[in-house]
Protein backbone atom coordinates (compact mmCIF):
# COMPACT_ATOMS: atom_id res chain seq x y z
CA UNK A 1 0.00 0.00 0.00
CA UNK A 2 1.34 3.07 -0.66
CA UNK A 3 1.60 6.46 1.41
CA UNK A 4 -1.46 8.40 0.26
CA UNK A 5 -3.25 4.96 0.15
CA UNK A 6 -1.50 4.28 4.00
CA UNK A 7 -3.11 7.79 5.13
CA UNK A 8 -6.19 7.04 3.86
CA UNK A 9 -7.42 3.85 3.17
CA UNK A 10 -8.19 0.77 5.98
CA UNK A 11 -9.12 -2.10 4.36
CA UNK A 12 -8.78 -2.95 0.36
CA UNK A 13 -9.97 -6.05 -1.24
CA UNK A 14 -8.90 -6.90 -4.74
CA UNK A 15 -10.57 -9.12 -7.20
CA UNK A 16 -11.29 -11.83 -3.62
CA UNK A 17 -12.04 -15.26 -4.30
CA UNK A 18 -11.71 -18.62 -2.39
CA UNK A 19 -12.62 -21.56 -3.35
CA UNK A 20 -13.30 -24.88 -0.96
CA UNK A 21 -12.66 -28.97 -2.34
CA UNK A 22 -15.53 -30.57 -1.70
CA UNK A 23 -15.04 -34.28 -1.70
CA UNK A 24 -17.93 -36.76 -1.91
CA UNK A 25 -15.88 -39.76 0.26
CA UNK A 26 -13.60 -39.63 2.36
CA UNK A 27 -11.13 -42.12 0.45
CA UNK A 28 -11.45 -39.57 -2.75
CA UNK A 29 -9.20 -36.78 -0.64
CA UNK A 30 -6.31 -39.64 -0.27
CA UNK A 31 -6.89 -40.66 -3.85
CA UNK A 32 -6.68 -36.81 -4.91
CA UNK A 33 -2.80 -36.94 -2.69
CA UNK A 34 -1.61 -39.73 -5.02
CA UNK A 35 -3.38 -40.37 -7.83
CA UNK A 36 -2.86 -37.35 -10.08
CA UNK A 37 1.05 -37.52 -10.02
CA UNK A 38 1.00 -41.19 -10.82
CA UNK A 39 -1.31 -40.29 -13.45
CA UNK A 40 0.96 -37.43 -14.97
CA UNK A 41 4.38 -39.84 -14.56
CA UNK A 42 2.39 -42.27 -16.64
CA UNK A 43 1.64 -39.43 -19.12
CA UNK A 44 -2.03 -39.34 -18.49
CA UNK A 45 -4.70 -36.68 -17.89
CA UNK A 46 -4.82 -36.16 -14.13
CA UNK A 47 -7.83 -36.36 -13.10
CA UNK A 48 -9.81 -34.57 -10.40
CA UNK A 49 -11.55 -36.46 -7.48
CA UNK A 50 -13.41 -33.26 -5.82
CA UNK A 51 -15.80 -30.63 -6.92
CA UNK A 52 -15.19 -26.84 -6.39
CA UNK A 53 -17.22 -24.99 -4.50
CA UNK A 54 -16.60 -20.91 -4.41
CA UNK A 55 -17.36 -19.58 -1.39
CA UNK A 56 -16.28 -15.67 -2.77
CA UNK A 57 -15.60 -14.94 -6.61
CA UNK A 58 -13.82 -12.09 -7.59
CA UNK A 59 -14.94 -9.31 -4.62
CA UNK A 60 -13.51 -5.77 -4.94
CA UNK A 61 -14.11 -2.50 -2.45
CA UNK A 62 -12.36 0.11 -0.55
CA UNK A 63 -13.02 1.42 2.62
CA UNK A 64 -11.47 4.30 3.53
CA UNK A 65 -10.50 5.25 7.12
CA UNK A 66 -13.11 6.05 9.99
CA UNK A 67 -16.37 4.75 7.14
CA UNK A 68 -19.09 2.46 8.44
CA UNK A 69 -19.73 -0.29 5.99
CA UNK A 70 -22.49 -2.95 6.39
CA UNK A 71 -22.46 -6.54 4.56
CA UNK A 72 -25.71 -7.95 4.01
CA UNK A 73 -26.86 -11.07 2.42
CA UNK A 74 -28.25 -14.00 2.78
CA UNK A 75 -26.77 -17.37 5.50
CA UNK A 76 -24.31 -19.11 2.75
CA UNK A 77 -23.88 -16.00 0.71
CA UNK A 78 -19.84 -15.68 1.30
CA UNK A 79 -19.99 -12.86 4.24
CA UNK A 80 -18.54 -14.89 7.34
CA UNK A 81 -15.75 -16.15 4.81
CA UNK A 82 -15.06 -12.68 3.38
CA UNK A 83 -14.35 -11.38 6.92
CA UNK A 84 -12.53 -14.31 7.95
CA UNK A 85 -10.13 -13.34 5.13
CA UNK A 86 -9.93 -9.43 5.90
CA UNK A 87 -9.03 -10.53 9.72
CA UNK A 88 -6.13 -13.03 8.00
CA UNK A 89 -7.52 -16.03 9.76
CA UNK A 90 -8.22 -17.89 6.38
CA UNK A 91 -6.40 -17.81 3.24
CA UNK A 92 -7.49 -16.63 -0.13
CA UNK A 93 -7.18 -18.68 -2.81
CA UNK A 94 -6.88 -15.49 -5.45
CA UNK A 95 -7.10 -11.90 -4.91
CA UNK A 96 -5.34 -10.00 -2.18
CA UNK A 97 -6.41 -8.01 0.99
CA UNK A 98 -4.83 -4.96 2.44
CA UNK A 99 -5.39 -3.78 6.25
CA UNK A 100 -3.82 -1.14 7.84
CA UNK A 101 -4.25 -0.73 11.53
CA UNK A 102 -5.62 -2.66 14.60
CA UNK A 103 -7.99 -5.12 13.76
CA UNK A 104 -10.53 -6.27 16.42
CA UNK A 105 -13.04 -8.87 15.17
CA UNK A 106 -16.04 -10.35 16.76
CA UNK A 107 -16.62 -13.36 14.86
CA UNK A 108 -17.76 -16.50 15.82
CA UNK A 109 -19.50 -16.54 19.23
CA UNK A 110 -16.37 -16.81 21.54
CA UNK A 111 -13.55 -17.57 18.96
CA UNK A 112 -10.28 -17.22 20.11
CA UNK A 113 -11.17 -17.89 23.65
CA UNK A 114 -9.52 -21.04 25.35
CA UNK A 115 -12.08 -22.99 26.95
CA UNK A 116 -10.52 -24.12 29.76
CA UNK A 117 -9.03 -20.59 30.91
CA UNK A 118 -10.63 -18.14 32.82
CA UNK A 119 -12.55 -15.09 31.63
CA UNK A 120 -9.30 -12.91 32.93
CA UNK A 121 -6.66 -15.13 31.05
CA UNK A 122 -8.42 -15.00 28.09
CA UNK A 123 -8.92 -10.98 28.53
CA UNK A 124 -4.89 -11.28 28.66
CA UNK A 125 -4.69 -13.83 26.12
CA UNK A 126 -6.62 -11.47 23.48
CA UNK A 127 -5.02 -8.25 24.38
CA UNK A 128 -1.45 -10.18 23.69
CA UNK A 129 -2.39 -11.86 20.22
CA UNK A 130 -3.81 -7.80 19.37
CA UNK A 131 -0.89 -6.55 20.18
CA UNK A 132 -1.13 -5.03 23.06
CA UNK A 133 1.31 -5.36 25.82
CA UNK A 134 0.17 -6.34 29.44
CA UNK A 135 1.00 -2.91 31.26
CA UNK A 136 -2.11 -1.38 28.37
CA UNK A 137 -4.00 -4.44 29.02
CA UNK A 138 -3.60 -4.10 32.86
CA UNK A 139 -4.64 -0.31 32.07
CA UNK A 140 -7.79 -1.12 30.32
CA UNK A 141 -8.91 -4.93 32.30
CA UNK A 142 -11.33 -2.79 34.54
CA UNK A 143 -13.01 -1.36 31.60
CA UNK A 144 -13.18 -4.35 30.16
CA UNK A 145 -14.66 -6.25 33.11
CA UNK A 146 -17.15 -3.81 33.33
CA UNK A 147 -18.63 -3.45 30.28
CA UNK A 148 -18.93 -7.47 30.49
CA UNK A 149 -20.52 -7.01 33.75
CA UNK A 150 -20.43 -10.92 34.27
CA UNK A 151 -19.67 -10.50 37.82
CA UNK A 152 -17.10 -13.72 39.42
CA UNK A 153 -17.79 -15.37 36.52
CA UNK A 154 -14.08 -13.61 35.35
CA UNK A 155 -12.31 -16.24 37.25
CA UNK A 156 -14.03 -18.75 36.01
CA UNK A 157 -13.27 -20.79 33.07
CA UNK A 158 -14.54 -19.83 29.97
CA UNK A 159 -16.70 -23.60 29.50
CA UNK A 160 -18.71 -22.72 31.89
CA UNK A 161 -20.07 -19.41 30.41
CA UNK A 162 -23.91 -19.07 28.72
CA UNK A 163 -23.70 -17.37 25.62
CA UNK A 164 -24.60 -14.09 26.24
CA UNK A 165 -21.81 -14.46 29.13
CA UNK A 166 -19.50 -15.33 26.12
CA UNK A 167 -20.53 -12.56 23.85
CA UNK A 168 -20.24 -10.14 26.37
CA UNK A 169 -16.78 -10.63 27.49
CA UNK A 170 -15.88 -11.28 23.42
CA UNK A 171 -17.35 -8.11 22.68
CA UNK A 172 -16.48 -5.70 25.81
CA UNK A 173 -12.50 -7.04 24.64
CA UNK A 174 -13.07 -6.46 21.24
CA UNK A 175 -13.90 -2.35 21.67
CA UNK A 176 -11.94 -1.85 24.65
CA UNK A 177 -8.71 -2.44 23.21
CA UNK A 178 -8.40 1.00 21.02
CA UNK A 179 -8.98 -0.72 17.32
CA UNK A 180 -8.71 0.91 13.96
CA UNK A 181 -10.72 -1.30 12.58
CA UNK A 182 -13.99 -2.86 14.45
CA UNK A 183 -15.40 -6.07 12.22
CA UNK A 184 -18.57 -7.64 13.84
CA UNK A 185 -20.19 -10.39 12.37
CA UNK A 186 -24.03 -11.22 13.84
CA UNK A 187 -22.70 -11.83 16.94
CA UNK A 188 -24.62 -8.97 19.50
CA UNK A 189 -27.73 -10.91 18.22
CA UNK A 190 -27.26 -13.16 21.46
CA UNK A 191 -27.30 -10.67 24.14
CA UNK A 192 -30.08 -9.30 26.01
CA UNK A 193 -31.74 -5.74 24.99
CA UNK A 194 -30.22 -3.74 27.27
CA UNK A 195 -26.75 -5.24 26.54
CA UNK A 196 -27.09 -4.65 22.63
CA UNK A 197 -28.46 -0.96 23.26
CA UNK A 198 -24.28 -0.50 25.27
CA UNK A 199 -22.79 -2.13 22.31
CA UNK A 200 -24.26 0.40 19.84
CA UNK A 201 -23.72 2.68 21.85
CA UNK A 202 -20.04 2.15 22.25
CA UNK A 203 -19.78 1.07 18.32
CA UNK A 204 -21.10 4.79 17.86
CA UNK A 205 -18.61 6.46 20.48
CA UNK A 206 -15.77 4.34 18.36
CA UNK A 207 -17.33 5.38 14.92
CA UNK A 208 -17.32 9.15 16.19
CA UNK A 209 -13.55 8.55 17.56
CA UNK A 210 -12.32 7.07 13.83
CA UNK A 211 -12.56 3.63 14.10
CA UNK A 212 -13.59 1.77 10.86
CA UNK A 213 -16.23 -0.83 10.97
CA UNK A 214 -17.24 -3.66 9.19
CA UNK A 215 -20.66 -4.56 10.36
CA UNK A 216 -22.67 -7.88 9.55
CA UNK A 217 -26.47 -8.13 10.40
CA UNK A 218 -29.25 -9.38 8.79
CA UNK A 219 -31.38 -6.78 10.83
CA UNK A 220 -31.63 -4.01 7.85
CA UNK A 221 -32.72 -1.20 10.12
CA UNK A 222 -29.58 -1.64 11.67
CA UNK A 223 -27.54 -1.92 8.82
CA UNK A 224 -29.37 1.21 7.42
CA UNK A 225 -28.87 3.26 10.32
CA UNK A 226 -25.59 2.36 11.36
CA UNK A 227 -23.39 2.05 7.95
CA UNK A 228 -22.80 4.85 5.41
CA UNK A 229 -21.78 2.01 3.10
CA UNK A 230 -22.95 -1.63 2.09
CA UNK A 231 -22.03 -4.34 0.19
CA UNK A 232 -24.51 -7.10 -0.99
CA UNK A 233 -23.32 -10.85 -1.80
CA UNK A 234 -25.09 -13.56 -2.73
CA UNK A 235 -23.96 -16.87 -3.65
CA UNK A 236 -20.25 -15.75 -3.19
CA UNK A 237 -20.50 -12.86 -5.46
CA UNK A 238 -21.05 -9.23 -5.44
CA UNK A 239 -24.50 -7.31 -6.70
CA UNK A 240 -24.10 -4.20 -5.22
CA UNK A 241 -21.90 -1.83 -3.95
CA UNK A 242 -23.20 1.97 -2.80
CA UNK A 243 -25.24 3.65 0.11
CA UNK A 244 -26.19 1.94 2.87
CA UNK A 245 -30.36 2.73 1.82
CA UNK A 246 -29.83 1.47 -1.93
CA UNK A 247 -28.15 -1.83 -1.32
CA UNK A 248 -30.52 -2.70 1.64
CA UNK A 249 -33.83 -1.50 -1.11
CA UNK A 250 -31.50 -4.14 -3.18
CA UNK A 251 -31.72 -6.86 -0.41
CA UNK A 252 -35.32 -6.64 0.04
CA UNK A 253 -35.78 -7.22 -3.77
CA UNK A 254 -33.72 -10.05 -3.61
CA UNK A 255 -35.27 -11.32 -0.68
CA UNK A 256 -38.65 -11.01 -2.56
CA UNK A 257 -37.69 -13.13 -5.52
CA UNK A 258 -36.20 -15.79 -3.85
CA UNK A 259 -39.55 -15.79 -1.60
CA UNK A 260 -41.11 -15.11 -4.76
CA UNK A 261 -39.74 -18.09 -6.58
CA UNK A 262 -40.69 -20.07 -3.58
CA UNK A 263 -44.18 -19.28 -3.51
CA UNK A 264 -44.43 -19.68 -7.45
CA UNK A 265 -43.57 -23.35 -7.06
CA UNK A 266 -45.61 -23.57 -3.94
CA UNK A 267 -48.43 -22.65 -6.33
CA UNK A 268 -47.62 -24.98 -8.72
CA UNK A 269 -47.42 -27.40 -6.90
CA UNK A 270 -50.85 -26.95 -5.22
CA UNK A 271 -52.18 -26.40 -8.62
CA UNK A 272 -51.79 -29.81 -9.79
CA UNK A 273 -52.52 -31.48 -6.90
CA UNK A 274 -55.98 -29.69 -6.84
CA UNK A 275 -59.30 -30.33 -8.87
CA UNK A 276 -59.35 -27.47 -11.52
CA UNK A 277 -62.31 -26.08 -10.04
CA UNK A 278 -60.74 -24.84 -6.95
CA UNK A 279 -60.09 -20.99 -6.61
CA UNK A 280 -56.71 -19.45 -7.43
CA UNK A 281 -55.84 -16.95 -4.95
CA UNK A 282 -54.51 -14.25 -7.19
CA UNK A 283 -54.16 -14.72 -10.94
CA UNK A 284 -51.75 -13.80 -13.19
CA UNK A 285 -51.38 -11.35 -15.89
CA UNK A 286 -49.45 -10.64 -18.85
CA UNK A 287 -46.28 -9.60 -16.94
CA UNK A 288 -46.09 -5.89 -17.31
CA UNK A 289 -42.50 -3.67 -16.60
CA UNK A 290 -43.84 0.24 -16.23
CA UNK A 291 -42.67 0.50 -12.63
CA UNK A 292 -39.13 2.48 -11.74
CA UNK A 293 -36.80 -0.45 -11.37
CA UNK A 294 -34.97 1.82 -8.80
CA UNK A 295 -37.64 2.33 -5.88
CA UNK A 296 -39.83 -0.30 -6.63
CA UNK A 297 -40.41 -4.18 -6.85
CA UNK A 298 -42.94 -6.69 -6.87
CA UNK A 299 -44.53 -9.57 -8.35
CA UNK A 300 -46.56 -7.12 -10.57
CA UNK A 301 -50.41 -8.49 -10.11
CA UNK A 302 -51.54 -5.80 -8.35
CA UNK A 303 -49.79 -2.19 -8.21
CA UNK A 304 -50.30 1.15 -5.91
CA UNK A 305 -50.91 3.59 -8.23
CA UNK A 306 -50.25 6.91 -6.06
CA UNK A 307 -49.49 7.79 -2.56
CA UNK A 308 -50.77 11.38 -1.32
CA UNK A 309 -50.80 13.02 2.44
CA UNK A 310 -53.55 15.15 3.36
CA UNK A 311 -54.75 17.39 6.36
CA UNK A 312 -58.14 17.05 8.22
CA UNK A 313 -59.59 19.86 5.90
CA UNK A 314 -58.29 17.36 3.12
CA UNK A 315 -55.81 19.66 1.67
CA UNK A 316 -53.23 17.86 0.12
CA UNK A 317 -50.20 18.87 2.85
CA UNK A 318 -46.70 18.27 3.25
CA UNK A 319 -46.21 19.91 7.13
CA UNK A 320 -47.97 19.03 10.31
CA UNK A 321 -47.69 20.29 14.41
CA UNK A 322 -48.10 17.24 16.85
CA UNK A 323 -51.59 16.59 17.47
CA UNK A 324 -53.08 17.46 13.63
CA UNK A 325 -54.89 14.45 11.89
CA UNK A 326 -52.60 13.39 9.29
CA UNK A 327 -53.72 11.05 6.59
CA UNK A 328 -51.88 8.82 3.90
CA UNK A 329 -53.51 8.17 1.08
CA UNK A 330 -52.80 4.78 -1.12
CA UNK A 331 -54.01 4.51 -4.03
CA UNK A 332 -54.60 1.15 -5.78
CA UNK A 333 -55.07 -1.59 -8.77
CA UNK A 334 -55.50 -5.04 -9.52
CA UNK A 335 -54.04 -6.27 -12.55
CA UNK A 336 -56.24 -9.39 -12.49
CA UNK A 337 -58.34 -11.20 -10.09
CA UNK A 338 -57.53 -10.61 -6.75
CA UNK A 339 -58.33 -11.49 -2.92
CA UNK A 340 -56.46 -12.03 0.48
CA UNK A 341 -54.15 -8.45 -0.15
CA UNK A 342 -53.35 -5.95 2.40
CA UNK A 343 -52.43 -2.25 1.88
CA UNK A 344 -49.84 -1.26 4.03
CA UNK A 345 -47.45 1.69 4.88
CA UNK A 346 -44.11 2.14 6.55
CA UNK A 347 -42.88 5.80 7.94
CA UNK A 348 -38.94 6.67 8.13
CA UNK A 349 -37.60 9.75 9.68
CA UNK A 350 -34.65 11.26 7.47
CA UNK A 351 -31.96 9.06 9.80
CA UNK A 352 -33.44 6.21 8.09
CA UNK A 353 -35.17 5.09 11.45
CA UNK A 354 -38.17 2.81 11.00
CA UNK A 355 -41.09 4.93 12.73
CA UNK A 356 -43.82 2.82 12.60
CA UNK A 357 -45.42 0.34 10.08
CA UNK A 358 -48.63 -0.82 9.98
CA UNK A 359 -51.21 -2.06 7.46
CA UNK A 360 -54.91 -3.10 6.98
CA UNK A 361 -54.40 -6.94 7.88
CA UNK A 362 -53.48 -5.16 11.63
CA UNK A 363 -56.62 -4.11 11.30
CA UNK A 364 -58.21 -7.14 10.09
CA UNK A 365 -55.97 -9.43 12.88
CA UNK A 366 -57.30 -6.98 15.69
CA UNK A 367 -60.96 -7.28 14.36
CA UNK A 368 -60.41 -11.19 14.37
CA UNK A 369 -59.27 -11.02 17.93
CA UNK A 370 -62.11 -9.46 18.88
CA UNK A 371 -65.21 -11.62 16.96
CA UNK A 372 -65.74 -8.55 14.44
CA UNK A 373 -65.87 -10.50 11.01
CA UNK A 374 -67.95 -7.89 9.29
CA UNK A 375 -65.91 -5.48 7.05
CA UNK A 376 -62.62 -7.43 6.64
CA UNK A 377 -60.13 -5.56 4.07
CA UNK A 378 -58.84 -8.94 3.76
CA UNK A 379 -61.86 -11.04 2.91
CA UNK A 380 -62.29 -8.63 -0.22
CA UNK A 381 -62.38 -9.63 -3.80
CA UNK A 382 -61.05 -7.05 -6.56
CA UNK A 383 -61.87 -7.49 -10.05
CA UNK A 384 -59.32 -7.02 -13.11
CA UNK A 385 -58.22 -3.66 -13.86
CA UNK A 386 -60.73 -2.58 -10.62
CA UNK A 387 -58.97 0.48 -8.85
CA UNK A 388 -59.40 1.16 -4.83
CA UNK A 389 -57.71 3.12 -1.92
CA UNK A 390 -57.33 3.03 1.67
CA UNK A 391 -56.48 6.23 3.62
CA UNK A 392 -54.79 5.81 6.98
CA UNK A 393 -55.44 8.28 9.72
CA UNK A 394 -54.16 8.90 12.78
CA UNK A 395 -53.64 12.23 14.88
CA UNK A 396 -49.99 13.31 14.10
CA UNK A 397 -47.82 11.95 17.69
CA UNK A 398 -44.32 12.58 15.77
CA UNK A 399 -41.36 14.53 16.29
CA UNK A 400 -40.08 17.43 14.49
CA UNK A 401 -38.84 15.83 11.61
CA UNK A 402 -38.91 14.74 8.36
CA UNK A 403 -40.53 11.80 6.94
CA UNK A 404 -40.94 9.27 4.10
CA UNK A 405 -43.56 7.19 3.45
CA UNK A 406 -43.02 3.35 2.13
CA UNK A 407 -45.96 1.72 0.30
CA UNK A 408 -46.32 -2.00 0.18
CA UNK A 409 -49.38 -3.75 -1.41
CA UNK A 410 -49.27 -7.55 -0.65
CA UNK A 411 -50.62 -11.19 -1.12
CA UNK A 412 -51.24 -12.76 2.32
CA UNK A 413 -52.19 -16.54 2.31
CA UNK A 414 -53.22 -16.43 5.88
CA UNK A 415 -54.73 -13.26 7.98
CA UNK A 416 -51.46 -13.55 10.06
CA UNK A 417 -48.57 -12.28 7.83
CA UNK A 418 -46.91 -15.69 7.84
CA UNK A 419 -47.40 -16.25 4.25
CA UNK A 420 -46.47 -12.75 2.50
CA UNK A 421 -45.53 -11.91 -1.04
CA UNK A 422 -44.88 -8.30 -2.27
CA UNK A 423 -47.24 -7.40 -5.18
CA UNK A 424 -46.01 -3.95 -5.24
CA UNK A 425 -43.25 -2.13 -2.48
CA UNK A 426 -42.45 1.72 -3.08
CA UNK A 427 -39.95 2.85 -1.75
CA UNK A 428 -40.69 7.13 -1.20
CA UNK A 429 -43.64 7.00 -2.09
CA UNK A 430 -44.07 10.58 -0.36
CA UNK A 431 -42.83 12.86 1.89
CA UNK A 432 -44.04 15.04 4.52
CA UNK A 433 -42.21 17.17 7.65
CA UNK A 434 -43.24 17.77 11.60
CA UNK A 435 -42.60 21.34 12.91
CA UNK A 436 -42.54 22.48 16.59
CA UNK A 437 -43.88 25.57 17.74
CA UNK A 438 -41.60 25.58 21.16
CA UNK A 439 -43.46 28.36 22.51
CA UNK A 440 -46.54 26.57 22.90
CA UNK A 441 -45.55 22.97 23.00
CA UNK A 442 -42.40 21.50 22.88
CA UNK A 443 -41.21 17.97 23.45
CA UNK A 444 -37.99 15.98 22.25
CA UNK A 445 -37.44 12.51 20.58
CA UNK A 446 -39.02 10.72 17.85
CA UNK A 447 -42.55 10.57 18.85
CA UNK A 448 -45.19 12.34 21.39
CA UNK A 449 -45.78 10.33 24.70
CA UNK A 450 -48.43 12.67 25.84
CA UNK A 451 -47.02 12.93 28.98
CA UNK A 452 -47.90 15.10 31.89
CA UNK A 453 -46.81 15.91 35.03
CA UNK A 454 -48.51 15.73 38.68
CA UNK A 455 -46.91 17.39 41.73
CA UNK A 456 -47.67 17.26 45.30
Amino acid sequence: MSSEQSNDMAIKVANLSKCYHIYDQPRDRLKQMILPRLQRLVGMQPRRYYREFWALQDISFEVKKGETVGIVGRNGSGKSTLLQMICGTLNPTSGEVQTNGRIAALLELGSGFNPEFTGRENVYLNGVVLGLSRDEIDKRFDEIVDFADIGDFIEQPVKTYSSGMMVRLAFAVAVNVAPDILIVDEALAVGDWLFQKRCFQKIEQLVSNGTTLLFVSHDQESVRTLTHRALLLAHGQSLAWGTSSEVVLEYRKLLHEEESAYFTALLNETTTNTPSSAAEPVEAPARTNTRSELMEFGDGHARITGVRVFNSNGEECSSFYPGEQLRINVRCQALATARNLNVAIRLRNKEGVKVYSWGTLNQDISRYSDGHVKDIFWERKFQSNEEFSVDFLCDCPLGMNLYEVQACLSFEATPDYLQQRILHWVDEAAFFKVLVRKEAYFFGGICDLRMNAIWD
